[in-house]
């Protein structure tokens, strides 16, 4: 459904069950909870578990007779909130990186956030925060309306999304700065029946508060994540975002605290090397990193038509730089932003739409999978 998002205490029907989506406190997870989490999923889903663009798990499969016992599991892991409006407001992201000097006070203030976000208004259901708080920012491409970051001399700032400039804020002030943004984006009309983005409410003209105040620009973003050893651990990717219960369990007997990320990546601190196992990605050039694709039917109820085979056949061919998305519907879940090439499904076979979104006007409609399958190379050619 547009504009709204599930939880664990109010999961989302789907075409394979309900869809139940945890939220791992602080972006992080214990071996313990991610075993948790993988036996769950397994014993109360269908063992696959999605990794989403905000830094979230979702377990799919769910059988409504199971998701009392589901929840009572997560709940002992210290996974739930005590009610709905609370896991609504906690759509918090973390930068998972913590192997510089600052790596403390981000642990620190993204708990501190979660906190003080308590007292917040209700905020529309894809209403986020971020807290990029290392020594160089790398979710500035990442869904968020209210952000924690620091400028290029390292200060700590408070940046409305677009917003150009952000403002200086202390250690201790931040989490409650962060909350009186949130509480002025309500105040001042930016949530309208239900819905509302700060970047459109910023583009509409309205000005923050205290204007001359927000005078300092963030450090410059250049971050590109991809699989492979990285500072204190190591990023793995996984096939269409998508893991194994089994997989996620073999992570966490690594011992090691599993960080998720808004890249559909997970990051595993104090890992130097993964091996190679099936639908996880290690090497930074698989050609499965330059292709998207959602759950597509029958899992999806949105779904028009099954998408992970025919993505699977094009992958190969994707050329280098290029990105190719296969949607089930116009939504576009998989990949919000435009692609090289985005194949969107309607009732009459697959719509090509080149360098944009799903939603976007097609340059070729009603393609047949089989015949896309058939000449892989024609769907990437410019006629």
């Amino acid at each position: 459904i547009k504009n709204w998002c599930p939880g664990a205490l109010r999961p989302m029907q789907s075409g394979d069950g309900l869809v139940v989506r945890v939220r791992p406190r602080g972006s992080k997870l214990t071996p313990e909870q991610a075993l948790g989490i993988a036996e769950a999923s397994a014993k109360h889903g269908n063992g696959l578990i999605d990794l989403t663009a905000r830094g979230n798990l979702q377990l799919r499969g769910v059988e409504a007779d199971s998701h009392h016992a589901l929840i009572n599991e997560l709940a002992a892991l210290d996974l739930v909130d005590e009610d709905i409006a609370a896991e609504c407001r906690r759509n918090i992201v973390v930068t998972p990186f913590r192997d510089d000097h600052y790596g403390v006070e981000t642990a620190e203030l993204a708990a501190e956030l979660e906190q003080t976000l308590k007292a917040a208004p209700d905020l529309p259901g894809k209403f986020g925060f971020a807290v990029d708080t290392g020594s160089a920012p790398v979710l500035s491409e990442t869904s968020a309306d209210i952000r924690l970051e620091r400028s290029e001399t390292g200060t700590l700032i408070l940046r409305a999304d677009g917003a150009e400039w952000g403002r200086c804020v202390s250690r201790s002030d931040a989490p409650q700065a962060a909350l009186d943004l949130a509480q002025w984006f309500v105040l001042s009309g930016g949530v309208h029946q239900g819905r509302g983005r700060m970047a459109e409410h910023i583009a509409r003209g309205k000005q923050l508060p205290d204007a001359d105040r927000w005078t300092v620009p963030p450090a410059a973003a250049t971050y590109s994540p991809r699989p492979g050893a990285q500072g204190e651990g190591f990023l793995v990717a996984a096939e269409f975002g998508q893991l194994h219960a089994e997989v996620l369990g073999r992570l966490a007997a690594m011992g090691k605290e599993v960080r998720v990320t808004p890249w559909r990546m997970l990051f595993l601190a104090g890992v130097d090397s993964v091996a190679d196992t099936t639908g996880l990605i290690t090497n930074a050039s698989s050609p499965w990193l330059n292709t998207s694709a959602c759950t597509g039917a029958p899992g999806c109820l949105q779904g028009l038509a099954p998408t992970r085979d025919l993505a699977r056949a094009l992958a190969p061919y994707v050329p280098a730089g290029a990105h190719l998305h296969v949607s089930g519907c116009a939504k576009g879940c998989a990949h919000p932003a435009p692609a090289t090439v985005t194949l969107c499904a309607t009732r009459h076979g697959f719509d090509l739409i080149r360098d944009g979104r799903a939603a976007d006007s097609p340059s070729r409609k009603g393609l047949k999978a089989s015949q896309l399958k058939s000449a892989p190379q024609s769907v990437f050619e410019v006629s």
